[in-house]
């Protein structure tokens, strides 16, 4: 029969535990922020890709987690024994719930081995387009162009096609443009080839190319490339297309005539 003073005595010994396990994460928390926080600044690892820098602190992070979980159940009193076998016979069922987490951690793996893409680079994959921000353990982050931050699992990433921007030194502009049937070809040629030519950022070698690509009843189309560093291709999308049009509109080259559809009653 328990007596009040081993009741009160039991209760002040659970406390005193509790108090210590709390105070062994509280202390154990900031240390681990101490420990990552010296680790980013070793020279080992600022040396390494962006890519594998972020991934080694965040693995780093979590082992450090897992240490502090593993003391804290020491300091409770819990037999490992036992916290081993409980795992082991819900092994099972973690597993299934957890199974697009373990995915996503297999995911983040492969990207490590396999590096399709890396911090900094301009992708397209798994429904997401923009700069890759982050690669940790579970997620990819993603910034859009308009400045939208986008979380993509790192299992959909290596089961979907990425398109990565930023992987070549250069890119190529397609442009096209429409002009009336009856224009000068060769005149129009030249002149998509040479305004194009006077862009800085376009590359001379391979040099810009412009030619008769389709057209129709009332139109010429007319398909003009150009190469440039992949870091210029927006400013040289945008700088071609008015420059270009601009260039045709000053030659008095005419546009596609517009059918005019009559009704009949």
């Amino acid at each position: 029969m328990f007596l009040p003073s081993d009741i009160a005595q039991a209760c002040s010994t659970l406390i005193i535990v509790v108090l210590k396990a709390l105070v062994v994460y509280l202390i154990g928390k900031e240390l681990i922020k101490w420990i990552c926080g010296k680790a980013e600044k070793l020279p080992k690892i600022n040396g390494l890709d962006p890519t594998v820098r972020s991934f080694t602190l965040n693995a780093i992070r979590y082992g450090l987690y897992v240490l502090l979980l593993i003391s804290i159940i020491g300091i409770l009193g819990i037999p490992m024994s036992s916290v081993i076998a409980v795992l082991a016979s819900a092994g099972v069922a973690v597993g299934l719930a957890m199974q697009g987490s373990l995915s996503n951690l297999a995911g983040g793996l492969m990207l490590m081995i396999f590096r399709p893409f890396n911090i900094g680079d301009y992708i397209s994959a798994g429904g997401a387009e923009g700069v890759v921000q982050e690669i940790s353990l579970f997620y990819t982050v993603i910034k859009t162009v308009d400045n939208k931050r986008i979380t993509v699992p790192n299992g959909n990433l290596m089961n979907a096609n990425v398109t990565n921007f930023s992987a070549e030194a250069t890119r190529r502009v397609d442009l096209t443009f429409n002009v009336a049937k009856g224009e000068d070809v060769a005149k129009i040629q030249e002149l998509l080839v040479n305004t194009a030519g006077k862009n800085e950022k376009v590359l001379k070698d391979p040099a810009p190319f412009a030619r008769l690509s389709g057209g129709s009843n009332e139109a010429m189309e007319f398909t003009v490339r150009a190469w440039c560093d992949s870091a210029d291709y927006w400013d040289v999308y945008f700088d071609l297309t008015q420059a270009l049009t601009e260039a045709l509109g000053a030659a008095g080259v005419q546009g596609p005539a517009v059918r005019v559809i009559r009704e009949t009653k």
